[in-house]
């Protein structure tokens, strides 16, 4: 089904991000004619060594999402859109909300709305977020789980997912949403914790030092590593039978925090963590326990993760301790 992206136009926003760049590696090895757009502003991820590999295969254009204009001409002849660009700190969207709205709600209607006068026979798939369900009321949470965010960050994604599957059913403007949970692996933001808790525990156990827990560290989490999370990607894209739907990504394992630091401690000679007290701005916001049940897109799609936690931890560790000087700076 993916030989349908070789010498197609693909447009990949976020492209020099994480799950981006991962998404172009795989497009040009189908064969694909990858643009990606990113705005390379420093707090949101976007990397020039992601793409060090395929530099001369894809190009790049350096602009923002929220540049009306520019996305207009960028999406004039694409026959796909990935559309991951975004804010994605938490804490950043409570502390500084209408950002978090500009990039995450505003953006994301002007870009369909580009897409209605310029380019209305693409696809898009668009990177939401488990975060929009808030605390689970039952476990696994499957799409039909009532949604109630728990942040600013979570109100704004789930526009912008709402806003796709409106231009899908009222203008016919092909696009689905996945929710994504826990991406990680090679290329991740791992300097601060702005994308993911997981980024901070890599660079902890790299510096030789100890992993932070918050709370008692039961909290249950399903992880994806990014090969599933772009062959899920690629598949939601391929398939019309996806159009003006939503689906959950997750993982059978399902781990508490305190189990997964001391798996990673366990993959890294001197490594260790301690369990803290909850920042209060972070408590606020914490949903307890989650994991996916994903088998809507698993019947639908024919999607299953593949990489088990240990092997996709194993990989991302080798990854950091090799290339560590490109995602960190040391004196910081």
């Amino acid at each position: 089904m993916l030989d349908g992206y070789s010498n197609k136009q693909v447009l990949i926003t976020g492209g020099l991000g994480f799950i981006g760049s991962s998404l172009a590696r795989k497009l040009v090895a189908l064969g694909a004619k990858v643009t990606l757009v990113d705005s390379l502003i420093p707090q949101y991820g976007g990397n020039p060594f992601n793409i060090n590999d395929i530099l001369d295969q894809v190009l790049v254009n350096v602009c923002d999402v929220r540049d009306p204009f520019a996305i207009a001409y960028l999406l004039r002849d694409k026959d796909y859109l990935f559309n991951l660009a975004g804010q994605t700190s938490h804490l950043d969207s409570m502390a500084d909300p209408q950002t978090d709205l500009d990039i995450n709600a505003q953006a994301q209607l002007s870009l369909l709305e580009a897409c209605r006068k310029v380019n209305t026979d693409l696809k898009i798939v668009f990177a939401s977020t488990r975060q929009i369900y808030g605390k689970p009321d039952y476990l696994p949470v499957d799409e039909k789980h009532p949604i109630r965010p728990v942040d600013v960050n979570g109100i704004n994604k789930l526009a912008g997912e709402w806003y796709h599957l409106l231009y899908n059913n009222v203008y016919g403007i092909r696009a689905c949403a996945l929710r994504l949970t826990n991406t990680y692996g090679p290329g991740m933001r791992v300097k601060d914790a702005r994308q993911t808790f997981l980024g901070i525990w890599v660079r902890l156990l790299i510096e030789g030092k100890p992993i932070k827990v918050f709370g008692d560290g039961m909290q249950l989490r399903d992880f994806n590593y990014i090969d599933d999370c772009v062959d899920a990607l690629l598949l939601a894209g391929a398939s019309d039978d996806s159009n003006g739907k939503v689906y959950n990504l997750g993982s059978n394992e399902v781990i508490s925090l305190k189990e997964l630091a001391g798996l990673m401690v366990s993959l890294e000679s001197g490594g260790a963590f301690e369990l803290i007290p909850f920042p209060p701005e972070r408590k606020a916001i914490d949903i307890g326990d989650y994991y996916s049940d994903f088998s809507l897109i698993s019947r639908e799609l024919g999607w299953q993760p593949r990489i088990g936690l240990r092997d996709g931890l194993t990989r991302t560790l080798a990854y950091y301790r090799a290339h560590h000087r490109q995602y960190w700076d040391e004196t910081s």
